[in-house]
């Protein structure tokens, strides 16, 4: 009675050391995201635009093809290398970075009412296309292909790029996301004067000690720890990092 009083001791405790840990990891995450934002605020500036309409029901609808430079210039790509992309089986190898805003009501020349979508690119790779008319109407299709993908949408590839006109409406904010450091990362040793991580000794009992085993417990030493506990574990391969500590062992396994 007195072993069983002590073990369920020894798990409530690690549940509650478990359940701190829970804490700060959900606190140092927010704290991290605050700290380092996804994304951020960008006012892109107008480019053209290109009118279109949806099918089946031929409604009008407007791209408004912004620039920044905030937006991840796109790997470079000579003009024979997009022939030879777009003559391809699979021309989705090649990814231009963007962003495609919600779509917002306008009204057109007729006063009619519309829809617009604002979608970004990085300003030098706007300026290619605008020099050659075949990156031009390849990055259209990419640009459309894209907002029927993220809208469910179906749009004609009968459209018509507005001389006079570089934007429908006015230009809003858009908010681009920005590559962020994961909250756990793994730290490489610095020189030879990086301090070798220590080994934790460690001893498997099973319990009861005689007839079938119910359950295998791993007693770990970790080295500047003061506190332990018991852990049960019905799981062949026992992986467990605790700070500075990493230890990988292999458990048996009882065929019954």
């Amino acid at each position: 009675m007195a072993t069983d009083s002590s073990l369920l001791n020894s798990e409530l405790e690690l549940q509650q050391q478990e359940e701190l840990y829970q804490q700060l990891l959900l606190q140092t995450m927010g704290n991290k995201q605050t700290e380092n934002p996804e994304s951020k605020v960008i006012r892109p500036q107008p480019g053209m635009c290109v009118k279109t309409v949806s099918e089946p029901d031929k409604q009008k609808v407007f791209v408004n093809i912004c620039q920044s430079n905030s937006v991840p210039h796109p790997p470079e790509l000579s003009r024979e290398e997009l022939l030879e992309l777009l003559q391809s089986e699979d021309p989705s190898g090649y990814r231009v970075p963007m962003t495609l805003g919600e779509p917002h009501t306008e009204v057109d020349n007729s006063s009619q009412g519309c829809t617009a979508y604002d979608v970004v690119i990085n300003q030098d790779f706007f300026q290619r296309c605008q020099e050659d008319p075949l990156f031009q109407q390849f990055f259209i299709l990419v640009s459309v292909e894209g907002l029927e993908n993220k809208y469910n949408l179906e749009l004609s590839r009968d459209w018509k790029v507005l001389k006079n006109r570089k934007f429908l409406g006015s230009v809003s904010e858009q908010n681009i996301r920005t590559k962020s450091r994961p909250v756990i990362q793994e730290l490489q040793p610095q020189g030879s004067s990086a301090a070798v991580a220590k080994k934790p000794e460690f001893t498997l009992l099973v319990e009861p000690p005689a007839g079938d085993p119910e359950y295998l417990i791993a007693e770990i030493k970790l080295p500047g720890v003061v506190r332990h506990a018991h852990r049960h574990t019905h799981t062949h391969t026992l992986h467990k990092t605790l700070l500075n500590h990493p230890l990988s062992s292999r458990l048996p396994c009882i065929k019954q």
